[in-house]
């Protein structure tokens, strides 16, 4: 393990094996490409007007206001500045940093304002997670096969909205639409009552392809740049009775909360494990060689506003591991592009709903609660099977095991408030 001479608590999501990417700025200046070290970030565009990436780069590639142009650079690049971050962070390395005064390209994160690190042209979601997809069959199908005949045989997903996707902390309204009461005659308009969350990973793309080429699985590597957290808030009702035959539109496209730092492949390397089993074989342009599952622990975090306002802390009421999709990132890329359609830098893709097989690792109220039988007790007695206004929800996501530092991925935080 590597150690910086910048002290870095050890409970940190951000060591110096981390390294991950946003975009910041404080007060009213631009915004900034940097990388978080600790309680500090590292600013880029200092760095690179330094000419300490000059051997790595173009400066204007971490000089730009989003991450966009160093995603498009492709993956020679990324390791080169990566390892060049390494080098002058780290005790022993390259003193340049360090000898030229740290006051002058280190930040604390707390002064920071984090801003959504890329300008997302695409935004596709996924449902990959055999045992969510299984827990709403069960729901909604329950004299009938969980899953549906096509589920075992291709990653399904739908394209989201990529304007309404949001950084960590930005309040989420609750959103208003169409719904239909079980007993009612005819549908209504009016806010959501089944308001919801759901636990996802996603991943940030690079260089994309040509129209009409397909991305390889074997070579995803070379086009995912990273990982993040994502939350994409659902208005169940709302998205049960338009759903019909096309698919989620208004009861999902309101709000999409993500974490601001997205974490490289290269550092979640440590952390790459096999994946479950899938029966059938998928179909060769699925294949993808070696392991391709994260083992990422993964949180929910629910305090209302009474416990907000009593002081209480957040209770944790889920807990799951990403190792468990049944479909990978590599899987989720191949087959967005298997019929030549374009992914570029920048583009979001989420995994769906991850959840897990025992009680309390489900990544969404409508599984937690099942469909509001089940209600959540909270630690001062309040209980919870859908979102109240003034409700916080924080998603956190960490990898550790013996022998390598603890890394995460910060936060991704959304206060409901009303419509």
């Amino acid at each position: 393990m590597s150690e910086s001479w910048l002290p870095v608590p050890i409970e940190s999501d951000f060591p110096i094996e981390n390294l991950p990417f946003g975009v910041f700025s404080v007060e009213r200046a631009l915004r900034r490409i940097g990388v978080a070290i600790g309680e500090k970030i590292l600013d880029c565009r200092a760095v690179a007007d330094a000419g300490w990436f000059d051997d790595c780069c173009e400066r204007e590639l971490l000089e730009a206001p989003e991450l966009n142009p160093f995603l498009a650079a492709g993956q020679t690049v990324w390791r080169a500045v990566r390892g060049r971050l390494s080098e002058l962070l780290r005790a022993g390395g390259d003193p340049r940093l360090r000898d030229a005064g740290p006051e002058h390209f280190l930040i604390d994160r707390v002064r920071a304002t984090m801003h959504v690190p890329m300008e997302i042209g695409d935004y596709v979601d996924f449902y990959s997670s055999i045992e969510h997809a299984t827990n709403l069959g069960r729901l909604f199908r329950p004299n009938a096969e969980a899953l549906l005949p096509n589920w075992r045989w291709l990653p399904v997903g739908y394209h989201g909205r990529s304007s309404t996707i949001v950084i960590d902390g930005t309040p989420v309204r609750r959103p208003c639409g169409q719904r239909k009461p079980p007993n009612a005659a005819v549908p209504e308009f009016g806010p959501s009552r089944r308001l919801d969350i759901e636990l996802e990973m996603g991943f940030v793309t690079g260089p994309g392809n040509a129209l009409g080429t397909p991305i390889a699985a074997d070579d995803a590597r070379e086009h995912i740049f990273g990982l993040l957290l994502v939350n994409d808030w659902s208005a169940r009702d709302i998205q049960a009775w338009e759903y019909q035959p096309l698919g989620p539109f208004l009861g999902k496209s309101f709000a999409t909360t993500i974490s601001p730092w997205i974490v490289t492949l290269d550092a979640l390397e440590p952390f790459c494990v096999e994946g479950p089993p899938q029966e059938p074989a998928p179909l060769d342009y699925l294949r993808a060689g070696g392991p391709w599952a994260y083992d990422v622990q993964l949180s929910v975090e629910l305090q209302t506003a009474r416990m907000r306002e009593h002081g209480d802390a957040p209770q944790q009421i889920s807990r799951t591991n990403a190792r468990d999709l049944y479909w990978n990132v590599a899987q989720q890329l191949a087959h967005a592009t298997a019929n030549g359609a374009v992914a570029r830098p920048g583009d979001l893709f989420a995994s769906g709903t991850i959840s897990g097989s025992e009680p309390g690792t489900q990544g969404s109220l409508i599984e937690l609660t099942w469909n509001g039988e089940r209600a959540i007790e909270m630690s001062d007695g309040e209980k919870r099977t859908f979102l109240e206004d003034g409700d916080e929800v924080t998603l956190r996501g960490w990898c550790e095991k013996p022998g390598a530092r603890r890394i995460g991925f910060g936060a991704a935080r959304g206060l409901i408030v009303s419509s």
